[in-house]
């Protein structure tokens, strides 16, 4: 019977960690093209010095696998898109709702100011919107379960 209590014990935990992981920006994210609908990278959105940093950890694209920041100038050109910070110092400014000087999208080489939130209505979902003047694009990225 002790043994039965200590697994349900920690299924109960599991539970608890699992749903508290999927209430936060922070973690895996698969950014999918809002264009086209196809995944593109695995993105790990983590903290950092109290700000939110996002590095791009896997390409998606078949074909892409390696791909080289082309279009970019400076110290970023024909730097690997694997690995490269696309997120950069976003603060959070209310309620779960993140903003920042610095979203950049290798493919175009721009850096966008962007505003980033989970989908309140599924936290498995977040909404990363990049703004160029009074334009802006969103996109929905999807939460990498482990």
């Amino acid at each position: 019977m002790e043994r039965a209590y200590r697994f349900l014990v920690v299924g109960i935990a599991l539970c608890f960690m699992q749903m508290a992981n999927a209430q936060s920006v922070f973690g895996k994210w698969k950014t999918i093209d809002d264009r086209n609908g196809q995944p593109k990278a695995i993105i790990k959105v983590y903290k950092e010095d109290n700000k939110m940093q996002g590095v791009v950890q896997k390409i998606l694209e078949k074909g892409k696998e390696n791909a080289k920041c082309e279009k970019c100038d400076g110290d970023l050109k024909d730097k690997d898109i694997l690995g490269m910070k696309i997120i950069e110092d976003v603060v959070e400014e209310e309620d779960g709702v993140w903003k920042g000087k610095k979203l950049f999208d290798p493919e175009q080489a721009m850096t966008f100011r962007c505003k980033i939130w989970l989908n309140p209505d599924n936290p498995n979902e977040l909404k990363v919107r990049g703004y160029l003047a009074f334009i802006y694009r969103t996109q929905t990225w999807l939460r990498v379960l482990e």
